[in-house]
């Protein structure tokens, strides 16, 4: 891979990871209600749950989603539901004496499984495969776009739940922690808007490692794309 196209795939990462999404912004609320330690298997299973879903659309799941525009929106309505209670989990919980088994953090296993009816992963990872793979170098380059996202995205996840962690302390006082917790159920029901771009047209786009012909100037045209947002 073009040491050029290595940058833009590093970009790519950082902006996709590295901004408000649903994932970024449940670990900013796990780290002022849980702290950083208790949310490790929480952003552990971000991780490793983003890296299962780039294997299965390597191995085919962008196709299958292309011709399946029915699995798609319910993907949407999905993601949609269980964002909306995660929100309204969090203006129940108004302090951090209060109901205890509302403060605990996403398990790995819950976590991983969320990325599933995840608007933004699926946009992040079908964009990726489709646009940093080469047909015709495909286990290499797949294999560069997955630990990028390790190696880039775990550092910036992890510091969204940092910052969080930091205003716990700030957050005991008073009705602190029910303001916060409103604004950050406002904001994730406000990360539907942004990451529910997600078409069936883009996973057609999406090429399995059997693919038999590289296409240049559609991956040159995404990444000119993505170098003129960064």
């Amino acid at each position: 891979m073009p040491m050029e196209q290595i940058f833009a795939l590093v970009g790519f990462v950082a902006v996709m990871t590295g901004t408000p999404g649903p994932n970024n912004l449940m670990l900013v609320s796990s780290g002022a209600n849980a702290g950083f330690i208790r949310s490790l298997p929480h952003i552990l299973g971000i991780v490793i749950g983003c890296q299962i879903m780039l294997l299965c659309i390597a191995q085919g799941l962008g196709q299958l989603l292309s011709h399946s525009p029915s699995l798609v929106n319910g993907l949407r309505i999905t993601g949609a539901l269980y964002l909306l209670w995660l929100a309204w989990q969090l203006v129940r919980n108004r302090s951090l004496q209060d109901h205890p088994q509302q403060q605990q953090p996403l398990t790995f296993i819950q976590a991983a499984l969320f990325q599933w009816i995840n608007p933004k992963a699926w946009m992040m990872t079908l964009t990726g495969v489709a646009t940093f793979t080469q047909p015709h170098n495909f286990t290499p380059s797949m294999l560069l776009l997955a630990g990028t996202f390790v190696v880039v995205g775990l550092p910036l996840i992890s510091s969204w739940n940092l910052f969080g962690a930091a205003l716990k302390n700030g957050l005991k006082k008073g009705k602190r922690l029910r303001y916060f917790n409103r604004v950050m159920a406002v904001l994730l029901v406000a990360s539907l808007y942004p990451t529910f771009g997600i078409q069936p047209s883009q996973a057609s786009e999406v090429q399995p490692s059997s693919s038999p012909a590289p296409q240049p100037e559609r991956k040159r045209d995404k990444l000119e794309w993505w170098m003129s947002v960064m």
